[in-house]
């Protein structure tokens, strides 16, 4: 059912009214929990250290974000002004862009607990 409302210095809106469930609700609260992370790891070139943050990250991700992930892997030798525009100091670093807050990880990643923490994927206490 569309009701139309005058509002001053609009000429004409439409708001609809919308009927919603408890199960309407927890099939949204579902879908934000699956929600897609969005990560970049920032290394320089094919350096050990790099090598094994990039082998890492993605074990990490497909154990315990399979299929919800996206990951991009950024050489700052090769793209320098991303590195300078996230304000990377150390590399390798890991942002997790999506969901918020924002995070960074430095290091090579092979601390699970502390990546899973650091993503936001476990509490600090458990």
């Amino acid at each position: 059912m569309d009701d139309k409302k005058s509002i001053p210095g609009v000429t004409e809106i439409h708001m609809k009214k919308v009927k919603t469930s408890t199960a309407d609700f927890e099939k949204a609260a579902a879908k934000t929990d699956r929600s897609k992370y969005i990560l970049r790891l920032y290394v320089t070139g094919l350096t050990p250290k790099s090598s094994r943050a990039i082998a890492n990250v993605q074990k990490l991700c497909d154990k315990h974000l399979a299929g919800s992930y996206e990951l991009e892997v950024i050489d700052i030798y090769q793209q320098p002004k991303l590195a300078k525009g996230e304000q990377i100091i150390a590399t390798p670093t890991l942002i997790k862009k999506l969901p918020l807050p924002l995070r960074k990880l430095i290091g090579d990643m092979s601390d699970t607990e502390r990546f899973l923490v650091g993503i936001d994927l476990t509490p600090k206490n458990s």
